[in-house]
């Protein structure tokens, strides 16, 4: 998997500094080893069903001294249904297990194990401030969010036959959680924020950042139109190469971070310093 062009390995000073100094720390593909303790937890689970009731995030349990449930919780191959199905929870274990990657592949080890480490951390902040059992549904789908914004076009056929992409699976899901928050009850809505937190925490800027940009392309696109511009006159003008739409009409422009207008092909890859 290649991570779309248009979106580089983020650049925040308080991660750049942490990576310097604790790259060696970080545990290369992460996601692996989870999965492999979600393969032995679901075994176990078959074995013996009590089993998850030692391992869920439950926060007394916590205060009795259970301190491993900060952890293992995680390791419950569980998207809010039993554990019932081989064929389904191998689904769930494998889109896990892809998505995961992908998104280590985009921003790298370091970066990936802190994402994963913070959404943790809300959850178990959520869990300990509702005092509810949290599981690990809303921290994956901040990773599949995460994966989305590298991998928007990518096409996953659902149950193998429907070919959708990522990113509108992406918005699907976004939906669902806001209907769920604007519905739910407050321990859910906290737990969809503290969860979705090390999402907002990676991705918020950069997200606003592109929602004012599309604001002032409108913005320049209402004037072109209302001034009644001759038609040689072109909207669009690479900043490197000088090319316009008329040209070049088979180029498409972006406006990038530093505000200036590019074409596809002299499109920065790394973003500009605002």
């Amino acid at each position: 998997m290649r991570p779309s062009e248009e979106f580089a390995p983020l650049s925040m000073k308080w991660l750049d500094r942490a990576e310097r100094k604790f790259e060696h720390l970080a545990i290369p593909n992460l996601i692996r080893v989870i999965v492999g303790f979600n393969v032995l937890v679901f075994v176990l689970y078959k074995l013996n069903p009590a089993v998850l009731s030692l391992l869920e995030l439950d926060p007394e349990a916590v205060k009795r001294g259970e301190v491993w449930r900060l952890v293992t919780y995680i390791f419950i191959p569980s998207v809010g249904a039993p554990l019932v199905d081989w064929l389904f929870t191998a689904l769930y274990l494998w889109s896990l297990w892809w998505v995961g990657n992908g998104l280590e592949e985009a921003i790298g080890s370091f970066r990936f194990n802190v994402f994963y480490l913070l959404g943790m951390v809300g959850t178990t902040v959520a869990a300990f401030f509702t005092d509810s059992n949290f599981s690990s549904v809303m921290l994956n789908a901040s990773m599949f969010f995460g994966f989305a914004r590298f991998y928007p076009d990518m096409v996953i056929y659902v149950m193998m036959i429907l070919p959708v992409k990522v990113k509108w699976m992406a918005w699907v899901s976004g939906a669902m959680l806001l209907l769920g928050f604007i519905g739910g009850a407050w321990e859910y809505r906290l737990a969809v924020i503290a969860a979705l937190s090390n999402y907002l925490l990676f991705f918020g800027r950069e997200i606003f950042q592109d929602a004012r940009h599309r604001g002032e392309v409108q913005t320049r696109r209402r004037r072109f139109e209302k001034a009644q511009l001759p038609a040689d006159e072109a909207l669009h003008t690479c900043a490197t190469c000088g090319r316009t739409e008329h040209v070049a009409p088979d180029l498409e422009f972006r406006v990038a971070k530093d505000g200036n207008e590019y074409c596809s092909e002299h499109l920065p890859r790394t973003p500009v310093a605002s």
